[in-house]
């Protein structure tokens, strides 16, 4: 099985497909996974599998390391699209998470002020005020939402704490009044028995009326790119995946597919 375990705390660049050129900050260690979520396609693998040794970087280390590579990048004149807060596990769980995001913004309007700052999260820990506020202040505030069928969640994102509850996480979205970007795996498989197509009416539809109350800027609908750790699961098609940015763009909502 093939898994991804990124650097820490900086990465890249890399190629986004939704993105750009996109230079990654890991805010987990750089040996193994912290996440809120256990996803079943994540690319980094399961979080039993990769129980981290090293600690997380501190603040000081992030824009220490951050500032080092654009200083490298502008000396050999390469300039990034996008600054992504990803990698091994949920980025808004660090302690330090807004600080970090002060740290950034600095630095790219120092060395890139072209560039975007994006954050990709899981929106699980939305009702922190600090990350809630931090996230107002990026370019881009990628959240996602796979599905609002909580019995769904529990079988693809697999939340790490019983107490996890989209109807909360839908009414923090709600909070962003529009300043939210909603992110969204759609994939098909058979697991254990169970039909994991996520591509039908009976899944889209409520997720389109949910978007309509969270009313974000846009919404990125993409499948499977890499080999997911449970290996039953199939991309969806690119069929399946135009079918859904048709429902959401007749909703008056902005879409981007990535296949």
């Amino acid at each position: 099985m093939s898994t991804i375990i990124y650097p820490s705390p900086i990465f890249g660049p890399v190629h986004s497909r939704r993105l750009g050129i996109s230079l990654g900050i890991n805010l987990q260690p750089g040996d193994g996974k912290v996440c809120s979520f256990d996803c079943i396609y994540c690319e980094c693998g399961f979080n039993r599998d990769h129980r981290p040794h090293q600690p997380r970087p501190t603040r000081q280390e992030v824009a220490d390391a951050l500032e080092k590579k654009l200083r490298e990048m502008t000396a050999e004149g390469i300039q990034p699209d996008v600054l992504t807060f990803a990698g091994n596990g949920e980025p808004t769980g660090h302690p330090d998470f807004s600080g970090i995001i002060d740290d950034t913004l600095r630095l790219r309007n120092q060395f890139a002020p072209q560039a975007k700052v994006s954050v990709l999260s899981n929106a699980t820990y939305l009702d922190r005020p600090a990350v809630h506020e931090a996230l107002m202040r990026v370019d881009n505030n990628i959240q996602k939402l796979d599905t609002v069928d909580p019995r769904y969640i529990a079988l693809l994102d697999r939340p790490v704490s019983a107490r996890y509850d989209v109807a909360r996480v839908m009414e923090r979205l709600q909070a962003f009044r529009g300043k939210v970007i909603v992110q969204t795996m759609f994939l098909t498989g058979i697991v254990d028995g169970t039909d994991m197509d996520n591509t039908g009416d009976q899944y889209v539809l409520p997720w389109i009326e949910a978007l309509r109350r969270i009313a974000p800027q846009q919404v990125m609908i993409y499948t499977i790119d890499r080999e997911t750790p449970d290996l039953r699961l199939r991309k969806a098609t690119p069929g399946q995946l135009d079918a859904i940015r048709d429902k959401v763009e007749a909703a008056g909502i902005a879409c981007s597919v990535s296949y």
